[in-house]
């Protein structure tokens, strides 16, 4: 399987939200309805990834001309009540989960990583919760630490914080 990273455009919108309400609808089972249906209209909102496509630079992989991968970095001074203005953000990790275990993943977080590095932010943040396993793994295989916990959709969740070595060269 031959998969191509590269940045995403707002003419990807209406795909990237598709793939989004098909990626996360693979926790529904992790979640009451009540907070499945507050998570799932979050993500099926259009003004959630017009925000993103505004504020951010996404990243997606495509696999025969399919966008099957996606994340979005958020540059620093945009803060919410979960990441401060300092901090840039990764949000949306999402991979079709037809694709899963393929490393899609991981490369687009390090697509994130190697952005922030070469825009030259000082911190990367992200958040993730106790149902996304997989995610955590990912994250604090780069280096990423917790510095905060956090109760959302009556789940435990993490913001977790990569300090970018900024002197570093590569």
């Amino acid at each position: 399987m031959e998969f191509k990273y590269r940045k995403g455009t707002i003419k990807d919108k209406g795909k990237l939200q598709e793939l989004g309400v098909l990626s996360y609808s693979q926790h529904q089972q992790a979640m009451t309805p009540e907070n499945w249906n507050k998570y799932s209209s979050f993500m099926s909102n259009p003004e959630t990834f017009e925000y993103l496509m505004n504020t951010s630079t996404c990243f997606l992989c495509e696999y025969e001309n399919e966008i099957i991968g996606m994340a979005f970095l958020v540059s620093n001074g945009h803060p919410t009540e979960m990441f401060e203005g300092k901090w840039s953000y990764i949000r949306m990790v999402g991979v079709n989960p037809s694709f899963g275990g393929k490393g899609i993943a991981k490369r687009l977080t390090k697509l994130c990583i190697d952005y922030a590095k070469e825009t030259n932010e000082k911190f990367v943040a992200l958040h993730t919760s106790e149902f996304m396993n997989a995610a955590r793994h990912i994250y604090e295989g780069f280096g990423f630490q917790v510095v905060r916990e956090l109760t959302r959709y009556d789940k435990k969740y993490w913001i977790y914080l990569l300090k970018l070595n900024t002197n570093s060269s590569d």
